[in-house]
């Protein structure tokens, strides 16, 4: 096999080389984005890691800890979310944790080589007096040398600044899918809502990580609809989550296929090609992916994890698992910085 087929890939508009970084003037279409998934699955796993190593270092993976310090009670109905007050899913609300509480959960993380620090809160929208204890959270966080990140629901440019201001690094709002799909998952907010969070997260100079969810039911135009539209953030997010839907008892997405594994991997691969310098996190949903498919989705250009054994409130692979995947694979974590 020749490397032809590299010059032959679906491209922006102006037609640049797939390996190249895109301009900023350049657009992914949704259907060069599907030509892409619709690749033969070998070409499409060449094509992606050749992306990847022209702008990330062999075997560096990010793990970052993602911690909920306040649980349940979401006024929100998203169908794929067991802290939705919406829906019977056994998930209690709980009132936001203790500094001295999240301080140890991040010291614990960092040394079990952890190097991001996430934060989760169950709010539709924070208030004011919200922001402010998240902000002793997050100078908590920093203190221990830890990169920090916060997902608290939709933000006013004001309380943007204000986490900015405490030392936020990365803010994460999930696109979750495709804007035509949106309305199928989730009716308490709109799509333009995630995207005026986004705009207002950009403007205090915070780093966004925003992503979706794979397996809620989607067509294979939806999921190349989200990619499109990452791809098209200017800039496109630094870290790009791509999670596999968890299905929750109690939830309407419960039902829900699982998804091929294969068609997860051509997810990661076309994300790591249309955004060739952000991280492509594997999240929720590593259990059920097993050890093989996770090796695949590296290969494809995956270079982060959610590392410990709690995603939220859902289950995720523990430390030593992961220790010994990726020293089996030869891949390392970033050391921090």
């Amino acid at each position: 096999m020749t490397s032809t087929f590299l010059a032959d890939a679906p491209t922006p508009a102006n037609h640049a080389r797939p390996g190249a970084e895109p301009a900023a003037a350049q657009r992914w279409s949704v259907q060069a984005v599907q030509d892409l998934l619709e690749r033969p699955f070998m070409e499409l796993l060449w094509q992606a890691q050749a992306v990847h190593r022209a702008h990330w270092p062999a075997g560096d993976i990010e793990l970052a800890t993602l911690l909920s310090v306040k649980t349940g009670g979401c006024p929100e109905n998203c169908g794929y979310c067991p802290q939705s007050s919406h829906f019977d899913t056994g998930v209690p609300a709980q009132k936001l944790m203790e500094v001295d509480e999240v301080r140890a959960a991040a010291q614990a993380a960092k040394s079990a080589g952890a190097t991001r620090f996430c934060m989760g809160a169950a709010w539709r929208a924070p208030k004011d007096r919200d922001i402010e204890k998240m902000s002793e959270l997050i100078r908590t966080v920093k203190d221990l040398g830890l990169q920090t990140c916060a997902t608290l629901g939709m933000l006013q440019a004001h309380q943007a600044q204000a986490l900015r201001d405490a030392g936020l690094d990365y803010y994460n709002h999930n696109l979750d899918t495709a804007p035509e799909y949106y309305g199928d998952v989730v009716s308490t907010r709109s799509y333009q809502d995630r995207l005026d969070t986004l705009r207002h997260v950009r403007a205090a100079g915070v780093k966004v990580c925003c992503g979706g969810i794979i397996g809620m039911g989607e067509a294979p135009v939806h999921r190349a609809g989200l990619i499109a539209q990452l791809a098209n953030l200017a800039p496109y997010p630094e870290s790009v989550p791509i999670n596999s839907l968890v299905p929750v008892p109690g939830t309407p997405l419960a039902g829900s296929a699982a998804v091929d594994p294969l068609d997860f991997v051509r997810v990661i691969a076309v994300a790591r090609i249309t955004m060739p310098r952000a991280r492509v996190r594997l999240s929720a949903g590593r259990e059920q992916l097993g050890e093989a498919v996770q090796a695949l989705c590296f290969l494809a250009g995956a270079n982060s994890i959610f590392y410990g054994d709690r995603l939220l409130v859902t289950g995720n692979p523990d430390v030593t698992a992961d220790q010994r995947l990726l020293a089996r694979l030869g891949l390392r974590g970033t050391p921090a910085r």
